[in-house]
């Protein structure tokens, strides 16, 4: 598997995102144990989590326990870096909220250290601004926690360009990663995507696909990575994230899955070539 670096961590170029493991519509435990696996099996060293990541309110933090779960009984669990993210909650009900205060953040963070089962969460991420909350403050939040050595690296998420950089500056120049929405069908993270490359700072598109609903209908809803797919006689999928690679040397996608196959057809993605005219043909789609 080919890498990229996230801080000071080389990672498998396409990484996992562990949300439709534990949200609706999510399989059963074996299932996703047997998805995660077959993800380390083809050489996946980065998997992307959240304590929102769940579907009751009586199971916060279900995909953080379940991919603790799965890489305590996998040799090369281990090796894997684990994001998780906290600033986003799930109610019960279907619904998203937010709390950015700096003194929930550290608490989510000491919960999610005893669901993964470190001592240090390799990557933490502000999940998504609360505008009920100064950025300064829920970023200093982390500032906090890496100067504690509660988690070895810092993140955010759903970030714009003013927000980067205030970050990066609230942080002492350790910020190592951004996670936005990015995808054939919104493409708006493309200043975020350009300064990460200019800061060198990892750039991690979440829904790389769409969304759960849209990832099977790619291909048929974006003609030009049909065609680029048939002409590799690979998937849609995999041409997507190859285009991604395409764009930055920072970008590491975490597209989300919860079947084995999926995620193998996912990690081929490292090694599609696509020319420079096949690029600007998606870029234009």
């Amino acid at each position: 598997m080919k890498t990229r670096r996230i801080g000071t961590v080389d990672v498998s170029s396409i990484g996992l995102g562990g949300m439709p493991m534990s949200i609706e519509g999510r399989p059963d435990e074996g299932r996703s144990v047997a998805t995660i696996h077959a993800a380390l099996d083809a050489g996946v060293t980065f998997i992307d989590t959240a304590d929102a990541y769940h579907l009751l309110a009586t199971d916060v933090g279900h995909n953080e326990s379940l991919i603790a779960k799965a890489l305590a009984s996998h040799s090369a669990g281990s090796e894997v870096l684990v994001a998780t993210k906290g600033g986003h909650l799930r109610p019960g009900d279907g619904s998203w909220t937010l709390n950015g205060s700096p003194e929930y953040i550290k608490r989510a963070c000491e919960e999610s250290l005893r669901r993964l089962g470190v001592e240090s969460i390799g990557l933490y991420q502000f999940h998504r601004p609360d505008p009920k909350v100064p950025y300064e403050e829920s970023v200093g939040a982390l500032r906090d926690l890496l100067d504690e050595g509660k988690i070895q690296q810092a993140g955010i998420s759903n970030a714009t360009p003013e927000r980067i950089r205030a970050a990066n500056e609230i942080l002492g120049g350790r910020l190592v990663s951004v996670q936005n929405q990015f995808s054939p069908a919104f493409r708006s993270s493309e200043p975020e995507l350009d300064l990460c490359t200019e800061l060198g700072i990892a750039f991690l598109p979440w829904s790389p696909f769409g969304g759960i609903k849209n990832a099977a209908g790619l291909g048929s809803s974006y003609a030009a990575f049909n065609r680029v797919a048939e002409a590799h006689g690979v998937s849609p999928q995999r041409v997507c994230l190859a285009w991604m690679l395409a764009k930055s040397p920072v970008v590491v996608p975490i597209p989300g899955s919860s079947r084995p196959e999926t995620i193998i057809d996912s990690v081929g993605a490292a090694d599609l070539a696509l020319s420079p005219a096949e690029v600007a043909e998606l870029d234009a789609a």
